[in-house]
């Protein structure tokens, strides 16, 4: 995060007071009136949005919700700024099988970077060194790490495992030895490779042994997981963070583990079946539709990210911000045998009732058909998987009502289930159709 000129340090000036006082209060609704006004009238300037009217609230409450669809259909309809005015380019990973080419500006970077360093400032901060384990070509979460570690002057390193070149695996246990990081910014996937091929090489105990916190971006991050992750590192295993390359960063994770919704930097509202109503003191689940309060390049107006969330109400940690659990995207789910089967629900069972480091499924295109393949741990003991295997079949029944066709353990999994954020989705990675044959 360079401030090249006055006007951008004006405006890092701006977001830090901004942002670190909404980390404690919650905004007013005047402030939300001012913040959306501003946003409006930037998306004016853009295609989609250009018959908009004068801002009021009323305005904005009539206004119908922005779909997921019509962004990733008509991406550059919703830019307010040429190419040319950004300093970065990015693109989605294309979870639909499409790009979205998300251009930024340095008003952009600045508001994300502090906003995101205020909410993980116990988490990260004087005396750490930190190892950024994450793909960085055209994705922004590395550069979002490195710009939170520049802003408050954190040591750090890029050293992604799967990007052909300079990182390998030898490589990164090099910079563990060297380096000596305390966090990790990792996907799951990623963390448990590199915890496999620690575990083979007899060198966990040396490489976790400066590590007091693993950071988790990418994917879907079950409590199970984390448990599983933290129990190998001896640390302490966060989900770190939820947002998305077309809106930024939603929410970060607090001390006590819960993610808090950044209200300071986003206005939210929840879509159920019926109504679209604003986030403000009430819990509840539906799909999250969010106003990014300070992007500049494409501002959104209710834009329903597609993800179904649960919203509550106080933490031990003692923000007053509410917390989000992120149930995932509502097209990243299977059917089996009428059965509608989650990314976060499988992992609670597979995390939660076997020592397997991974899984994929293998389903048929009518879903009639499920096998679960579960990968062994390097050091599992063999002789407990039938029961492993019996407890994962219970389990399924208990939540689903149905029953795997077969559950077996394999001691290898393909490499798409490990990379992480450079995967295009949960369906792409851990989930394979297959065609029975006769």
């Amino acid at each position: 995060m360079l401030a090249a000129s006055l006007a951008s340090l004006d405006d890092l000036w701006r977001a830090v007071d901004e942002l670190r006082a909404g980390r404690s209060t919650p905004p007013t609704s005047a402030f939300y009136e001012s913040k959306l006004a501003k946003v409006w009238d930037r998306a004016r300037g853009t295609v989609a949005y250009r018959n908009l009217g004068a801002y009021s609230p009323a305005a904005f409450a009539a206004l119908p919700v922005t779909p997921r669809d019509a962004l990733k259909r008509r991406p550059w309809d919703y830019l307010a700024v040429g190419i040319d005015q950004a300093v970065k380019y990015y693109e989605t990973t294309g979870t639909s099988g499409t790009v979205t080419p998300t251009p930024r500006t340095i008003e952009d970077i600045v508001w994300n970077t502090v906003s995101v360093a205020e909410g993980w400032s116990e988490l990260v901060g004087p005396g750490d060194r930190v190892l950024v384990l994450l793909p960085s070509d055209l994705v922004p979460v590395a550069d979002l790490v490195v710009g939170v570690c520049e802003y408050r002057g954190v040591p750090h390193a890029r050293a992604y495992p799967f990007a052909t070149g300079i990182t390998d695996w030898d490589r990164l246990i090099g910079v563990f030895r060297s380096f000596r990081p305390t966090v990790l910014f990792v996907a799951p996937g990623v963390a448990v490779q590199l915890t496999r091929l620690a575990k083979q090489r007899g060198q966990l105990d040396d490489v976790r042994s400066s590590v007091r916190s693993l950071m988790l971006l990418g994917e879907v991050s079950t409590a199970p997981m984390r448990d599983r992750l933290g129990s190998w590192w001896n640390a302490r295993c966060y989900d770190a963070s939820y947002g998305s390359t077309e809106t930024g960063t939603l929410a970060t994770s607090c001390v006590e583990g819960s993610l808090h919704l950044l209200t300071a930097a986003n206005y939210f509202e929840l879509r159920t079946e019926t109504t679209v109503t604003p986030l403000l003191d009430q819990a509840g689940s539906g799909s999250l539709v969010v106003t990014p309060l300070n992007l500049y390049a494409r501002p959104l107006l209710r834009f329903d990210t597609g993800d179904r969330v649960v919203v509550g109400q106080g933490c031990p940690c003692g923000r007053a911000t509410p917390t989000v659990l992120v149930e995932g995207r509502t097209t990243d789910t299977i059917t089996l045998r009428g059965a509608v089967l989650t990314p976060r629900a499988v992992e609670e069972v597979v995390y939660g009732v076997t020592t397997a480091t991974g899984y994929l499924i293998e389903i048929d295109a009518a879903g009639d058909y499920g096998r679960l393949l579960l990968e062994r741990d390097v050091d599992a003991d063999r002789s407990s998987e039938a029961a492993q295997a019996a407890a994962v079949q219970a389990a399924t029944e208990q939540r689903w009502g149905v029953h795997w066709d077969s559950v077996l353990f394999v001691n290898a999994l393909p490499i798409t289930t490990k990379s992480g954020g450079s995967q295009k989705s949960w369906k792409r990675s851990n989930v394979q159709v297959v065609e029975l044959v006769p």
